[in-house]
């Protein structure tokens, strides 16, 4: 999700089965084409661990129908009869505010960028006023996550929403405590796809840089681990469903209750 809002720094295509070793012996040795750099990020003689960061919206959590609700009431007061619909345009809800008003606003013929500009920080507001009223986590994700660190494996989120709203959010869901790191659109000057916020968000929890994973729902969080040369699983059960195939992740999952058997496969 595309986001901006002020500074908050949040800290506190299948492989065979059988292939992921081999894969991560790959990265770790920088024969993968693009694999993690080695700069000194303080790693160095530090306990490390397996790591695995998610991506928010769309991924662990279904937020569209509280991002349309915020879209709809900008629709409002702008005095246009147009409306998302929460099922139907729940894909475009999670590419971010300035798509949803620009989707609607084309639908009712009244598109500019700038009306787009306009209404965004109305929209931002909006939805922060009321970003937990349908939201609801995916079936298995807080009970995967917690069976994840019980096995070792650190956790962290690098999301492209504002970090003082997924911050509020997760803590509203009762799942802050799981995640060791959270680096959002604007705890960087970058945000996904570039590599910097998930290399934070690794970092930030104690993770160990080549044994690490992203899981997404999309083409950004496929660019951000492409870039990282780090294994991606993507989710199918989020509005993409199944055309996230065609993105050739790493890995591919349709319920919360495949993840720990991927994540196992990819990094060990």
């Amino acid at each position: 999700m595309f986001f901006s809002a002020r500074r908050f720094i949040g800290f506190t295509g299948h492989d065979k089965p059988g292939q992921g070793h081999a894969w991560l012996r790959d990265v770790t040795s920088g024969s993968g084409g693009g694999g993690p750099p080695r700069p000194d990020n303080g790693q160095e003689g530090r306990t490390m661990t397996r790591c695995v960061i998610f991506d928010l919206d769309g991924t662990l959590a279904d937020t569209s129908a509280d991002l349309v609700a915020a879209a709809n009431a900008c629709f409002g007061l702008m005095g246009l009869d147009q409306r998302l619909d929460p099922v139907a345009d729940a894909g475009v809800a999670l590419r971010g505010g300035k798509r949803m008003l620009t989707v609607g606003l084309e639908r009712a013929g009244q598109y500019s960028a700038q009306a787009v500009d306009r209404w965004y920080q109305p929209l931002l507001e909006a939805y922060a006023a009321a970003l937990d009223t349908h939201t609801t986590l995916y079936p298995g994700a807080a009970e995967q996550v917690e069976a994840l660190r019980c096995d070792g494996y650190a956790t962290g989120i690098c999301t492209n929403k504002p970090a003082a709203m997924a911050e509020k959010l997760l803590t509203s869901l009762g799942v802050r405590d799981l995640f060791g790191s959270l680096v959002g659109a604007d705890t960087l000057p970058t945000r996904k796809p570039d590599v910097a916020p998930y290399w934070a968000a690794v970092d930030g929890c104690g993770g160990r840089r080549q044994s690490s994973l992203l899981v997404g729902d999309s083409d950004t969080d496929r660019k951000t681990a492409k870039a990282a040369g780090v294994p991606c699983i993507l989710v199918t059960f989020a509005p993409e469903g199944e055309a996230v195939r065609a993105l050739h992740p790493e890995g591919l999952i349709a319920d919360f209750g495949e993840l720990p058997a991927e994540v196992r496969r990819l990094i060990g």
